[in-house]
């Protein structure tokens, strides 16, 4: 009996275990389908993430490339913008450049202080950067805003040298006369001159050229009329004060004498007195002898 009771619970154990063992088992292949599952999850949010990944890096180079696009076209544009700028501006030097014919010799007209000014700046501009070209409008946008910045002091300079181009050109148009078969357009009739009118004074500067100017074409013989003009204007430039007060006070006497003398003109034949001699005296040139009434103010 005994040993009957303990086969039976042999069996008994024999057949937990093997029921403990299925169970095991079971679980071991729930635990190896899990395992997978989540493998497979894990696998497919990496290749997901790579996916976002890998869109998100082709949409951020796609933009770079666009933005490299647009760098490239607007510094195309600004390539032609400056070459257009650069070719107006060569065919504006090249027309500069160009001769000008001045229509039977006419002296060249005479330049304004702001107009010396451009031209100072040119020739720095063109010394510190060789090399370089200038943008005409640009360059006469900086000119123009530099111009209206300067005190008066700082543009005295350029007035001088607009002033003594003044002089040389009323010189030079002292001895021009125009063809008579010359149209002149634009311009009204000259009046015929009294004979009886009183001479016209004379600034210090034309008094000063008529002192000055023999000794000019004796020291040198072989210069023109605008050689001659230049050089005295320089003189005149160069003069001290004192030389400057001496004809000032010439041209105040010879006003005067012209106010007196046109004053009697004015009032008729009858009350005009004696013409009386000019203050200093008229000098002759290749052209004819110097009078008053030509001279430009």
């Amino acid at each position: 009996m005994l040993q009957q009771h303990q086969q039976q619970q042999h069996q008994g154990l024999q057949q937990t275990l093997q029921q403990t063992l299925q169970v095991s088992q079971a679980q071991a292949q729930a635990i190896a389908q899990a395992q997978a599952a989540l493998q497979h999850q894990v696998a497919q949010s990496i290749q997901q993430q790579q996916q976002t990944l890998q869109e998100h890096i082709q949409a951020v180079q796609q933009q770079q490339i666009q933005a490299a696009l647009q760098r490239q076209s607007a510094t195309l544009q600004e390539l032609q913008q400056q070459a257009q700028q650069q070719a107006l501006q060569q065919a504006t030097v090249n027309k500069a450049r160009m001769p000008r014919s001045r229509p039977y010799n006419k002296p060249r007209g005479r330049m304004t202080a702001y107009a010396f000014f451009v031209q100072t700046c040119r020739e720095e501009h063109k010394k510190k950067y060789p090399d370089v070209s200038v943008i005409f409008a640009a360059f006469s946008k900086k000119c123009a805003e530099r111009w209206n910045t300067m005190s008066e002091k700082e543009k005295q300079r350029f007035h001088e040298m607009a002033e003594q181009d003044k002089h040389r050109f009323d010189l030079e148009m002292q001895n021009y006369v125009p063809p008579k078969d010359m149209k002149v357009r634009g311009r009204k009739r000259q009046q015929m001159k009294d004979p009886n009118a009183p001479k016209r004074s004379l600034s210090a500067f034309f008094l000063f050229c008529n002192d000055e100017r023999s000794k000019v074409k004796a020291g040198n013989p072989e210069y023109t009329m605008g050689d001659i003009a230049k050089e005295l204007g320089r003189r005149w430039a160069a003069a001290d004060p004192e030389t400057k007060a001496k004809y000032d006070a010439l041209s105040e006497k010879d006003k005067a004498r012209y106010d007196r003398e046109m004053t009697a003109y004015k009032k008729g034949p009858l009350a005009q007195p004696p013409p009386q001699p000019p203050v200093v005296p008229a000098i002759e040139d290749e052209g004819g002898d110097f009078d008053a009434d030509e001279e430009y103010n």
